[in-house]
Order: structure tokens, then C-alpha cells, then sequence
């Protein structure tokens, strides 16, 4: 702990707990303002601004659509010799429901944490990054920003997630998402039906396959699809189809053999029709989340300040959702951990999230998650154990395939 003492310690949590206070307002506000303005993937223009804007109203320095993305944005402040610790911004929406994943508040607990750690990164020697990650919800923004080296250089990483409940493990599993096409051939479904190819037949069988591969998968798998294109009328054999499916395993590398075998039900609907198929792999492969158990312990015990207790076990029962910070935790040592804004019960993607992630418990949940990151971050900077425990944890860093 070298110059730190637990007095010095404890008066820099102080600080920053003041810190998070004196913004509470604000916070609240610029959450307020997000939820009531969603936006999907990429399309974050109304976030990213009045978050940068309210970033260069302290008279920081914000990067504004760095690497490359129009809605993310990167503050960077060297304080020291010590490590390198992010906190990360969300803010995109869902189509249809709004924030009813909560990200205005990951947004604002992020920004407070960030704000807060700016007034004491040179006191603890440390460097701090504060980044705004837009399209989680599909587009991938961590992995975009990964690619163009955004977290280079960083020894930690770290955000919060609303919930039904306080958990220090998401427990996110891999995902990605395909995009099938079948290919038949039109002709008058009463006159000459025999002269057709049926491309929803082929959807039809092919959708049929793979509920009947759910059987055979493991427990932690899922497979679940939509028909977005079933033909024109009833009277014309569909020459063509199209379905969306996401595909999702425990891990990345668990993920591979079972798109292959999602395929390949895929197929056989489409050769039992007489018809062709056509994958598009979309987007990017979300990896499942590695937490850092030694960085989770910290946070969890400052969580308990804020009488939100929570363990680093594995719950079961819990989590079975994917987010592109795993892909970051193959990269860097990362924590994810959810706070509760809603009933238990109260499902993450519904109306009734969204209006729970403007509700007090929200409020609430922006400044004790701004308050937790901090007081970790502070931690991580302070502490030479911690440092090498972190480190330890990570291993030596194995990015297996996909991850980018």
C-alpha cells in the first residue's frame, strides 16, 4: 500500500463520495433527459452530446466520436505512474421500448464515477480513462472501439448494469446473431403449385430442426428466431424467406460448434423443400463475460457501505444475457455487476423496466454505482496487492477466436 495509509484511504473514498453528492442533481437530470430520448445503435446523438457537453462544462478534455465512432467519446487523464482504470458509459436504447435496459442510468453512474475520480487520480498516482461506448444492444461499440485500440493500456475495467436485483456477477454468456435467407421458386399456389419451390416450407422444416436440436443442447444454451418475411400472398408459392435467429452458448468457444450445428437444421429444412439457403453471420460475435474475481471482491465490499450485499459466487438461475463487455474482459480485467432499480421479478427489455429506470430506485442506483466504481477505482490505484491479485486473476491474457 506503500504511501497510502487506511486514514488516506479512507478520506480520498470521502472525497469522491462528496463528489458523486454535490452532482446529484445534475446526474439525475442528464438521466432523466436520456431515458426520455432513446436511441438505438449508433444513433446515441442526443446522449452523446449532453454528456460531453456537461464532461467539457468541468473543464475536462473529451474526445468526442472517437475511434471512429460518431457517439462514443473518450476522456483521458494522467495522474501518475500507477495503473490505468475505465469506467464505461452506455446510453443506446431498444426499438420500441426505450431504455428498458436501463442504460441511462449505466450512462450517468459512469459519468459520476468519472467526474469524481478526475479530483483524485493525481493524489493516487493513477490514470484514469472514462469512455462512452455506444450500441451495445447488438452493434458491438466495446469491440468497435477495441479494434481502433481503445483499450490499450488499460489495467481495469469497469461499469455497472441495473437489474431486479443487486448482483456482483451478470453471468453473460456468448452470442451472435444470423440473418437466413431461403431461396425457392414463385409459381400460382392453386393452379400450378407443382411447379414451385416453397421457401416457407423450407423456413417452416428449418425452424422445426432446431426445436427439436434444443433437446440435445446444453441447459445454458439458447436458440431463439423470428420469421421476418413468410412470402407476399397466400396464392403465390413464397420463392422467399427470411428469419433472424440469435444463437448463444456458455463461452465463445462453445459457441462455434453450436452455430454450426444451428446451421445445419437450417439446411436440412431447405434441401427437404428443394430449396437453397443463404447465411449472414451478423454483426459482431459477443463473447461471454470473465469477471475479475479480486477487482469484483473490492467492489462488492464497498457496495456494503451501501447496504448492498452481494456475492461474487456463481447464483444459479441467474443471468442467460450477452453484452460486448465480455469481449473486453478477454482483453482486459473487467467487472460487470448489476445494482437494482426494479421489483424482483421485473424483466430487463420490458415496458415495465423502462419505467422503473426513472423511478427513485434508479435515481438511487446512479449515484451508489458511482460511488462503488469509485471507491474501487481508488482501491485498484492504491493498493499494490490488489494491483497483483488483478493481474494474477487475468492470466496471461489468451484472446481466443472471435473475440475480435
Amino acid at each position: 500500500m506503500g504511501k497510502f495509509t487506511a486514514e488516506t484511504i479512507s478520506e480520498l473514498k470521502r472525497q469522491v463520495c462528496a463528489d458523486v453528492d454535490k452532482r446529484k442533481s445534475d446526474l439525475i437530470e442528464i438521466s432523466r433527459q436520456i431515458h426520455a430520448h432513446p436511441e438505438t445503435n449508433f444513433e446515441e446523438r442526443f446522449a452523446h452530446k449532453i454528456l460531453t457537453d456537461y464532461i467539457a462544462d468541468q473543464k475536462l478534455a473529451v474526445t468526442r466520436g472517437a475511434y471512429d465512432l460518431d457517439t462514443a467519446f473518450d476522456v483521458s487523464i494522467s495522474g501518475g505512474s500507477g495503473p490505468t482504470v475505465a469506467v464505461l458509459c452506455e446510453y443506446d436504447a431498444l426499438p420500441g421500448i426505450g431504455h428498458a435496459c436501463g442504460h441511462n442510468i449505466i450512462a450517468t453512474a459512469g459519468l459520476g464515477a468519472g467526474l469524481a475520480l478526475s479530483g483524485v487520480v493525481e493524489q493516487c498516482d493513477g490514470n484514469l480513462r472514462l469512455m462512452g461506448t455506444p450500441a451495445e444492444e447488438g452493434g458491438g461499440g466495446k469491440i468497435e472501439m477495441a479494434r481502433k485500440g481503445a483499450f490499450k493500456g488499460v489495467d481495469a475495467a469497469m461499469m455497472i448494469h441495473p437489474s431486479d436485483a443487486d448482483l456482483a456477477r451478470m453471468n453473460a454468456i456468448a452470442v451472435q446473431n444470423l440473418f437466413v435467407k431461403f431461396h425457392g421458386l414463385a409459381a400460382h399456389a392453386a393452379v400450378s403449385p407443382h411447379k414451385g419451390k416453397n421457401a416457407l416450407d423450407a423456413a417452416v422444416l428449418g425452424y422445426m430442426n432446431v426445436a427439436a436440436l434444443r433437446q440435445h443442447i446444453l441447459p445454458t444454451e439458447r436458440i431463439h428466431g423470428i420469421f421476418t418475411n413468410a412470402g407476399e400472398k397466400p396464392n403465390i408459392v413464397p420463392r422467399e424467406t427470411e428469419m433472424d435467429w440469435y444463437v448463444r452458448s456458455p463461452t465463445i468457444e462453445t459457441l462455434q460448434p453450436l452455430k454450426k450445428r444451428v446451421a445445419q437444421c437450417l439446411e436440412g429444412g431447405a434441401v427437404a423443400a428443394g430449396c437453397t439457403v443463404s447465411f449472414d453471420w451478423q454483426g459482431n460475435t459477443f463473447a461471454d463475460l470473465v469477471d475479475n474475481v479480486p477487482l469484483l471482491e473490492s467492489y462488492v465490499r464497498n457496495a456494503e457501505i451501501f447496504g448492498r450485499k452481494m456475492t461474487t459466487e456463481f447464483l444459479p438461475g441467474t443471468g442467460g444475457g450477452s453484452t460486448d463487455m465480455g469481449n473486453i474482459s478477454y482483453l482486459v480485467p473487467s467487472i460487470h455487476p448489476m445494482l437494482q432499480v426494479a421489483p424482483s421479478g421485473v424483466s430487463l427489455h420490458s415496458a415495465a423496466f423502462a419505467d422503473h429506470a426513472k423511478g427513485e430506485e434508479a435515481n438511487r442506483a446512479i449515484l451508489d454505482g458511482a460511488k462503488i466504481m469509485a471507491m474501487t477505482a481508488i482501491d485498484m490505484w492504491v493498493s499494490d496487492s490488489l494491483q497483483r491479485q488483478v493481474k494474477s486473476a487475468f492470466g496471461d491474457g489468451f484472446v481466443p477466436d472471435g473475440v475480435l
